[in-house]
């Protein structure tokens, strides 16, 4: 237990950051909508080319930077995103950079789309085709694996970077407006319904130009008043605000996490993040520890504890995964159950002869369990009896253990790819959880992804873990080497990135009161 309360930041922080860059909406995700082409072509030719400079702040607080060119081409349109962060999390700075690039027609449609985010550990890219309007070949490469998936969408692509301005194309831009859009998220691979809706209308001044005043500063020479529109874009219960300007150019954006993105001249966003690197920052400041929500009861070492009983309030509780195996929902009361590993018993052996749990075993993008490093890894890890097949407690024991001995526990700033994890050796929660379902999947073990909350050292932090099928689902943690996994563990989700940017709509927001605990004997 005093190794887990000691390590408690580079264990799971990751998911928080990844939750950062899943909430970029102007840079990792594609939306779809489809008004009318042709006057959408003929608005288009008033668009002006050129490029926007963006400060990204916390609280205040420079984390970044962000560039995004628009230039014309001879039959439509190429929009450049560039994102670089720098973002305090636990007396660590975790950093990414986010490129984006999309071609477009001269109705703005998207033609294909590439997309990159870089860390301390590697690179995810993405990059896609649209053939047909509605048909999106996706190629996902991650530490020399490629993988591609084909995605049917009901309507033609458009970037989400261009959504403001598709909105401005189309006369759209009124107080009142809704649109709804389902979104493609590149980052995640996966779709969902989002409404756009336009706000307010107002002025808002932006600095249009910097110079060096007496001190060697870089300060606004000069200030630049822009009718601007505020829009809401609103999924899943979140809601991420702009005001952009009569083109549909982002002046302003902020998401429900704190983060928020402002028009700006280049020396100043620069100089504004060289000043905070060197400044340190508050526990305010902290993505992680602001993010902590505060247990009202020490459990102490929650490990000893056979069940816990919480009560959920401040949100919304529909559509989570609250409500299954080892966890039981009455009301606002979740009862949390840790098994009993001792007396799980299974009928049948590995590797899993039904075809009922067909989508835990099979790979998909990150989770690649059919790549040849992933199989042989499995083996290493796992024994083998002299004859017959795997035991599956055994195997997932032995998974969970061999995980949490090989990996160097440390924050990452990336989109987890079994693979990568496997070459680097080292992660957070996400890494340890996706290279462990991998791995069981490779073993013909079905394993999936939860997500949820954890208690640590007196407060609950957001946190990724395995489940597998043991005759019910059951949690493991390789981060902690747990198996069972504790009862202080509160799943809210089950899957990959796609679903953990639902977690979103909690933070800030939820209160956790544990009301009732029994003990082991």
């Amino acid at each position: 237990m005093n190794d887990r309360r000691g390590l408690r930041g580079r264990w799971f922080g990751g998911l928080i950051l990844v939750a950062w860059v899943l909430l970029l909406a102007s840079h990792v995700r594609r939306e779809y909508f489809a008004p009318e082409l042709q006057r959408l072509a003929a608005a288009a030719l008033s668009l002006n080319p050129g490029t926007s400079f963006y400060s990204l702040t916390m609280g205040g607080r420079a984390v970044g930077q962000a560039t995004s060119a628009l230039d014309t081409v001879p039959d439509g349109f190429v929009l450049e995103d560039y994102l670089a962060l720098e973002l305090p999390a636990l007396g660590q700075t975790g950093t990414a950079v986010v490129r984006t690039r999309v071609d477009l027609d001269p109705s703005l449609q998207m033609r294909d789309f590439t997309f990159s985010l870089d860390s301390e550990v590697g690179r995810f890219e993405a990059n896609g085709t649209v053939r047909g309007d509605t048909l999106l070949d996706v190629e996902i490469v991650s530490q020399g694996s490629r993988q591609t998936v084909s995605y049917r969408l009901a309507e033609a692509p458009v970037f989400a970077a261009i959504v403001p301005i598709r909105i401005a194309m189309a006369g759209d831009l009124e107080v009142g407006s809704r649109v709804r859009v389902p979104v493609f998220d590149p980052s995640t691979l996966s779709t969902r319904p989002v409404e756009v809706r336009v706000l307010e209308h107002d002025t808002l001044v932006v600095p249009d130009s910097a110079s060096i005043d007496a001190a060697g500063r870089w300060k606004a020479a000069s200030w630049d008043s822009v009718p601007a529109w505020r829009i809401a874009e609103v999924f899943g219960g979140v809601s991420i605000e702009s005001w952009v300007d009569d083109d549909g150019r982002v002046l302003r954006s902020e998401s429900p996490l704190g983060f928020a993105m402002e028009k700006t001249e280049f020396e100043l966003s620069s100089q504004a993040v060289a000043e905070a690197r060197g400044a340190g920052f508050s526990t305010d400041e902290d993505v992680i520890l602001a993010t902590a929500i505060q247990s009202n009861v020490d459990l102490e070492d929650a490990t000893a504890y056979d069940e816990l009983r919480f009560v959920l309030s401040g949100v919304d509780l529909d559509g989570f995964d609250l409500d299954g195996g080892r966890q039981t929902l009455r009301g606002d009361t979740l009862i949390v159950r840790k098994e009993d590993w001792s007396t799980i018993e299974t009928d049948f052996r590995l590797p899993y002869p039904r075809m009922d749990l067909r989508e835990a075993l099979e790979p998909e993008p990150l989770i690649q369990s059919a790549d040849p490093r992933i199989i042989e890894m499995a083996e290493q890890l796992t024994s083998r009896p002299v004859y017959g097949p795997r035991n599956p407690r055994r195997v997932a024991q032995e998974l969970a253990v061999g995980v949490h001995r090989m990996l160097e526990k440390s924050i990452t700033f990336s989109v987890p790819s079994a693979v990568q994890v496997l070459e680097t050796l080292q992660g957070d929660c996400n890494e340890h959880t996706v290279l462990y379902v991998a791995l069981a999947r490779a073993l013909g073990l079905p394993a999936r992804t939860a997500v949820g909350l954890v208690y640590l050292d007196g407060s609950f932090f957001y946190h990724a873990w395995p489940e597998v099928w043991l005759g019910e689902w059951v949690a493991v943690d390789p981060t902690f080497g747990q198996f069972p996994a504790d009862a202080a563990h509160i799943r809210f989700v089950v899957g990959g990135l796609a679903q953990q940017v639902e977690l979103v709509r909690l933070i800030g927001r939820l209160d956790i009161d544990v009301v009732e605990n029994f003990r082991a004997d």
